[in-house]
């Protein structure tokens, strides 16, 4: 049986590189595994229950609850997410190239692991042109803007010690 999934689909990635992009403010420069972070959680939203919360963080509970919903397709991959989060990995890499080949990112921040717009009109073209988000995806980059702007990349409470997708015990604080 052959199946279709986006997570692995190169054209599709780009697809949703420049959705997460756009939601990015024109002063802001994040990290690319940050907006790789982004990108898996837009893939497969119900993972994002599987990211460490504070019991002190209600806000933050309270947004997953009002943006994502609980429920999985039942044919999503279910094991390792560090493992899947390596495998999109090329993928995310290649869609984030082509991004800088066509001059929506800055090539000097790119190559030092920043991801920074700057060609705005571009960018909206792609996406106007390139069509819209479903409803659940809308909602996925919602929360994860969210928990992109309250909490660092690195540390013991950052982006990459909550969700477990990249190595974090060995990050400069």
């Amino acid at each position: 049986m052959i199946t279709y999934n986006p997570a692995f689909d190169l054209y599709h990635c780009i697809f949703r590189m420049a959705h997460i992009l756009q939601k990015i403010k024109d002063d802001d420069c994040f990290e690319v595994d940050k907006v790789r972070i982004w990108d898996f959680y837009l893939l497969f939203p119900s993972k994002a229950y599987d990211i460490h919360i504070k019991r002190t963080e209600t806000e933050i509970c309270e947004k997953r609850k009002e943006y994502i919903n609980k429920s999985k397709n039942p044919y999503e991959y279910s094991g390792d997410n560090r493992k899947l989060f390596e495998w999109i990995r090329p993928f995310q890499v290649a869609a984030l190239n082509c991004l800088v080949s066509c001059s929506i990112l800055d090539k000097d921040d790119y190559l030092n692991n920043k991801v920074r717009i700057i060609n705005h009109d571009a960018l909206d073209t792609f996406v106007e042109k390139s069509g819209k988000v479903t409803t659940e995806e809308t909602n996925a980059l919602s929360f994860m803007g969210y928990l992109s702007r309250t909490m660092p990349l690195t540390g013991a409470y950052g982006l990459k010690a909550r969700t477990e997708l990249l190595e974090y015990k060995y990050d400069a604080e």
